[in-house]
């Protein structure tokens, strides 16, 4: 549910009607400490008077104008929207746009509306931040990973148990942390920073003065941690049935081989290969299984797309499993395709598990229906892979690895894409703006505008963003 104040401004609507009569002046109006109703009522005004007003930066926005906001900042802010900004905005004190309303034009830019920045060693400068991670580009370096390594630690604890609100803010915490162009010193630097909670400032303040986290080290040397890692790392294994084996006194794998619990076909085939699919996949091990699914989609279906997604996508050179998204330029003749697949795989021996499942996604006029859960509707099948390698040893010739496939209609593919691609973290963000900011509906499978009560098609990665009113992000830029 969209709270009250969102909705009421997410039905403004600019006028887009008035005539532009300074088009050498293309107007951003920065939203941090001037607020939402403001920023709304004020772009209105401007386009008024024959202002233009852009509701998101872009290349084409010549005067920045912001409140109670330093010069340092603004800067800050601009070269973590465009790290490569070949144009030069201007960056004005709100002063000069409130006479420029007064005059009916825009007025001469005196030394009292520029905001200076100013170089104070020894302090720190306040960071301005974007509050969505879709919003931020987040590359794999990053100049925080003590503070991001240990949150990550207690995130996985609270999704451990069960705790997905307060896993959800350590993440977000996280993302911040990473998206930030310099390594944290001084608490002072985090002020500002959207997400980032009093219980993540009390972790990050523990490491900046004592060099750990106590929370983090009392929390991972638990034998409830330590469990519920171990058992969760099983194929087939939730929180919540780890949870259920360890009040029975199961902490270790011999235990629960021994324990007489009736496990499913996936949890016996995670266990069996429970060392082989807990090691790092490589990006040549990905790139091995490529050429495999490849081989097996276009033996039965020529024509078909085959794209590796997932971490891999966004630059990452290891993973803990494979994605591939298979479609065909054809809409229609991918339907049927995955148990092809599978029997191609299995008649040649590939395949130590698999479950596949049929696509159950139905497109309704009235818009989405509220999905059962988080995962979406294609024709998919979860795998494990047995891929031959020959530096193994003379004992094993192969390893066990995690694979997904999922096929995907040509006029749903820019989505999935999207949707696979991840990071987790990036593509909630995408779908919280989404509905929160735009008033749409975003999943895996297509992009619903519910004010104007129709599908918005795309073809593209760009066009999805471009809808969201959003700058594109590259996947190497999309690791929140």
């Amino acid at each position: 549910m969209v709270p009250l104040k969102r909705r009421k401004l997410s039905g403004i609507v600019s006028d887009t009607e008035t005539t532009v009569k300074f088009p050498h002046v293309v107007i951003f109006l920065l939203e941090r400490k001037m607020g939402a109703s403001r920023r709304a009522f004020l772009s209105q005004l401007a386009r008024k008077k024959g202002f233009q007003v852009e509701d998101y930066f872009s290349d084409s926005v010549t005067h920045v104008i912001s409140e109670n906001n330093t010069g340092d900042m603004v800067k800050m802010w601009l070269d973590m929207q465009q790290k490569d900004r070949a144009n030069k905005t201007v960056n004005l004190d709100i002063s000069w746009f409130t006479e420029s309303m007064r005059a009916g034009c825009p007025v001469e830019i005196l030394d009292k509306h520029k905001l200076q920045e100013v170089e104070n060693e020894g302090e720190s400068v306040e960071f301005l931040m974007p509050s969505y991670a879709c919003q931020r580009r987040t590359s794999l370096d990053s100049h925080n990973s003590i503070f991001t390594d240990a949150l990550s630690f207690l995130a996985e604890n609270a999704e451990l148990n069960n705790e997905d609100g307060r896993a959800v803010a350590f993440r977000r915490a996280i993302a911040v942390l990473k998206a930030l162009p310099v390594k944290v010193t001084s608490m002072t630097q985090l002020r500002g920073l959207p997400c980032v909670g009093e219980h993540s400032q009390k972790v990050i303040k523990d490491i900046i003065e004592n060099g750990a986290s106590s929370e983090v080290e009392s929390t991972i040397h638990t034998e409830r941690f330590k469990a519920l890692k171990l058992l969760t790392g099983i194929f087939g294994v939730g929180s919540k049935t780890a949870d259920r084996w360890f009040k029975t006194g199961i902490q270790n794998l011999t235990q629960l081989a021994n324990s007489g619990n009736d496990l499913n076909r996936a949890q016996r085939a995670g266990l069996e290969h429970y060392y082989d699919l807990n090691q790092p996949v490589t990006k040549a091990e990905a790139e091995t299984i490529g050429d495999i699914v490849k081989k097996a989609v276009l033996d039965v279906l020529p024509g078909s797309e085959i794209t590796l997604t997932g971490g891999f996508r966004r630059g990452k050179i290891t993973g803990h499993d494979v994605d591939f998204l298979i479609t065909h330029p054809d809409e229609g003749k991918e339907v049927g395709l995955m148990p092809k697949v599978v029997s191609w795989l299995t008649a040649r021996g590939v395949l130590l598990y698999q479950k596949t499942t049929r696509n159950s996604y139905l497109e309704k006029e009235e818009g989405p229906a509220q999905p059962p859960s988080n995962m979406d509707r294609f024709e998919r099948c979860l795998s494990i892979f047995k891929l031959e390698e020959k530096e193994m040893g003379p004992d094993k010739k192969w390893r066990a690895v995690r694979v997904d496939l999922v096929v995907s209609p040509i006029s749903q593919f820019a989505f999935a894409v999207l949707g696979w691609t991840g990071s987790k973290l990036f593509e909630r963000e995408l779908r919280r703006w989404a509905g929160q900011v735009k008033s749409m509906s975003l999943s895996s499978h297509a992009l619903f505008d519910n004010k104007q009560c129709k599908y918005l098609k795309a073809t593209s990665e760009e066009e999805i963003f471009a809808h969201l009113g959003l700058e594109f992000i590259p996947p190497s830029e999309r690791n929140a």
